[in-house]
């Protein structure tokens, strides 16, 4: 019925995750309040885990793609499914540091790493830095010779795939700010380069061609492109790398119209290729990681919110609107984001009106869903959106001073605070 099997609906006709009741859950926690189902990130975690142990022989391994959700207890979860992690700044790495994350299962992104952020990392032993380009290549291999380090990377390559997806998160095609792209002979030059350096050791190769991808052809393409581009180091340089990261990118259910591919069936024929290419290259199996993020969280969570003012405009539209918004979701504003949304204490009913969910900011973008089916609501009620698991909470603003909201956790119908929403006074702390 809905877009997660997290949810479900009880005898009061109310919305559950994980069995809790929502409208209980925004009595406790007020609102807006993000709500996940641990239960079901933990099944998705070991499902990701045991599907590339089937698939590669135990030769591989999954990365948490922190900044679709990043807090210290997503971070102790990940650890205790036997994941690895992938961060993009100091600020995540920060995090699963200061949770008890083992930093040699940690991979280290971003494409303008600050100078303080790579000390960091060296540091405190990351397992691989992701090196971006000439700049950071080089600048990373000053600081480890300072630190006395030699420190394990990868490269990320563009291949040049098209994902067919929104323009803002396609990252495999040549024009795109991150990484080395094949075509202009630059990842070449950029592996000829760290071979050269003494304080870096390249271990292999990254790619991540995008967001939200429902095909499989995209990411067996991207994995056979690399593969050859390892087989053509291997021929002209005589190295032969023992990994391959192939990034992450699975879509989600957002809509009940949505039809993503299950990720086993991914993950086999991805298998295949890389199994195959390798046979025919005359390669050896490479340690295989990838990097989900929001196909783990994404759809094991909704967004609580309290309905204020609904504006029925005759002939035009009728407005919603809610007391969160852009602050706490600003994916509609940014990509047009589409989601399903339902009332939450009214779940059994059938959903007869159309509306315009509008948040508080002002600020005439300040959309959460246009033409949006619902049932009919009254001031006081509760409104779910689904699926805001994956950047939602990581792209939250205090944009007009509202504060961020809590995120609760759902285990075995128990819930418990992950984060505490912010207060006014949090937002003036670091005020002078």
């Amino acid at each position: 019925m809905y877009v997660s099997d997290c949810l479900g609906v009880n005898e009061k006709g109310h919305l559950t995750v994980s069995g809790c009741d929502t409208v209980d859950l925004a009595k406790e926690y007020g609102t807006p309040v993000i709500v996940y189902s641990e239960d079901q990130i933990r099944q998705n975690c070991r499902d990701f885990v045991s599907s590339i142990d089937e698939n590669y022989g135990g030769n591989g391994m999954v990365l948490y793609a922190s900044k679709a959700f990043c807090c210290k207890k997503m971070c102790r979860i990940c650890k205790e499914e036997g994941m690895g992690l992938d961060v993009v700044s100091g600020g995540e790495l920060y995090t699963a540091i200061d949770a008890g994350f083992p930093t040699e299962k940690i991979y280290f992104h971003g494409n303008n790493k600050t100078v303080a952020e790579l000390v960091y990392a060296v540091e405190h032993g990351v397992g691989r830095v992701v090196v971006d380009n000439i700049f950071e290549l080089e600048r990373l291999d000053k600081i480890a010779h300072d630190l006395g380090k030699k420190v394990k990377i990868l490269l990320r390559i563009k291949p040049g795939i098209d994902a067919h997806t929104h323009d803002f998160i396609r990252t495999g095609q040549i024009d795109s700010k991150f990484g080395f792209a094949l075509e202009t002979g630059e990842a070449m030059d950029a592996v000829v380069k760290a071979i050269s350096f003494t304080n870096i050791e390249l271990v292999g190769l990254h790619c991540h061609i995008g967001s939200q991808i429902f095909d499989i052809d995209p990411f067996e393409l991207a994995a056979k492109v690399m593969l050859e581009f390892m087989a053509d180091i291997k021929q002209d340089k005589g190295i032969e790398f023992k990994e391959l990261n192939l990034g992450g990118g699975f879509g989600i259910k957002y809509l009940k119209t949505d039809a993503p591919r299950p990720f086993t069936e991914y993950m086999k024929k991805v298998a295949c290729v890389v199994k195959e290419t390798c046979k025919a290259l005359n390669l050896d199996m490479p340690f295989v990681l990838i990097e989900p993020g929001r196909s783990i969280v994404g759809a094991a969570a909704v967004t609580l919110y309290t309905v204020g003012a609904v504006k029925k405009i005759p002939d035009v539209r009728t407005y919603v609107s809610v007391d969160g918004g852009m602050t706490d979701n600003p994916r509609y504003i940014l990509y047009q984001s589409k989601y399903e949304i339902l009332c939450a204490n009214k779940a059994n009913e059938e959903r007869s009106e159309t509306v315009t969910v509008a948040g508080k900011c002002c600020e005439s973008g300040d959309l959460v869903q246009e033409w949006a089916p619902l049932q009919k609501v009254e001031p006081g009620d509760i409104l779910a959106v689904l699926s805001t698991g994956a950047y939602n909470y990581s792209m939250a603003s205090n944009y007009n001073r509202v504060p961020r909201p809590p995120v609760v956790m759902v285990k075995d119908s128990k819930p418990e605070l992950a984060i505490r929403g912010e207060s006014f006074s949090d937002m003036v702390k670091n005020d002078l």
